[in-house]
């Protein structure tokens, strides 16, 4: 089978579908994945799936990752979800939780596999602060009890660090996980701001710090090669520690392509430049699509490769 591969050797192997730029969220520090500033409507199911079963066909992508937006704000997404082809190892979806309870048993039966859960705070204040909105973190919460009910597990709690707000709570959200989680189903991601254009440095983090922290008190510590993430295991919580900015692995390691809310595929998160359009579902225009895209990926990072 032929690989996907670009011009620097990095092979794809997983996809990541933002598949809507709504979201019944309004956090301060969104990035929105990445998305272009003009979507032309919302990718479709068949479109979704075709690209999905193309990749998998020809170029042996056997992950496919969902976002948004919210994912769940579409009202077919369960119907993406049932549309995938058969032979994928990994479906998973990063979702922020508020709908995940009503849509857990679901998702499971359509053949979702785990979910990452967007949790910064359990302090309701604070989390209607962060999230711009009332009364949603009991439905969050609800929905981390949801997925780890349906089998959607692992399930990982996505908590960005923020400077002055969140970033004393990280004892408190271990405590959370260890309560919530059944033989470790349940894991923390840590993860720092990305504050491209420069308008929040007063919530950034020093995450050498954190990590100093994590490291006084863990009983193991484990060093994934992807994107250079740390884990270490505290009183037997897994905590993630995710560092995107100013992190060459990021792009030496990536092995992801992204398509865009409106069906474009995307080779790099941080460029919008070089996007590719699919303008049907025909196999063979998808197949030729998917190579442009690869062939158009290049390193963000300066002298990562």
């Amino acid at each position: 089978m032929e690989k996907l591969v670009d011009r620097y050797g990095r092979e794809i192997r997983s996809l990541r579908f933002s598949v809507t730029r709504r979201c019944n969220l309004r956090c301060f520090y969104c990035h929105n994945e990445g998305e272009p500033l003009d979507p032309k409507g919302e990718i479709s199911v068949e479109m979704a799936a075709a690209i999905v079963s193309v990749a998998l066909k020809h170029f042996g992508v056997r992950k496919v990752k969902f976002s948004g937006g919210e994912p769940l704000m579409r009202a077919d997404f369960v119907d993406i979800v049932a549309s995938l082809p058969k032979g994928l190892s990994d479906v998973s979806m990063t979702t922020n939780g508020v709908l995940l309870r009503k849509y857990a048993k679901k998702l499971a039966a359509a053949g979702l596999r785990r979910v990452n859960i967007s949790l910064d705070t359990l302090n309701e204040e604070k989390y209607d602060f962060i999230t711009g909105t009332k009364g949603n973190l009991q439905k969050v919460l609800d929905g981390v009890v949801a997925a780890v009910e349906a089998g959607l597990t692992p399930v990982k709690l996505n908590m960005v660090l923020l400077r002055g707000v969140n970033d004393d709570e990280v004892p408190k959200m271990m405590e959370f996980v260890r309560e919530c989680s059944r033989d470790g189903v349940v894991k923390l991601q840590l993860i720092e701001l990305m504050d491209f254009k420069g308008d929040l440095k007063e919530f950034a983090v020093d995450f050498s710090e954190v990590e100093h922290r994590l490291r006084a008190v863990a009983s193991a510590a484990i060093t994934r090669k992807l994107h250079r993430r740390r884990i270490y295991v505290v009183d037997g919580v897994e905590v993630e520690v995710v560092r995107p900015m100013d992190n060459t692995e990021f792009c030496k390691n990536c092995t992801r392509l992204r398509v865009t809310s409106d069906g474009r595929l995307k080779p790099c998160l941080l460029r919008n430049d070089n996007l590719v359009r699919i303008n049907s579902t025909d196999e063979e225009e998808i197949k030729a699509k998917l190579k442009l895209a690869a062939s158009r990926r290049a390193p963000f990072y300066a002298g990562s490769l």
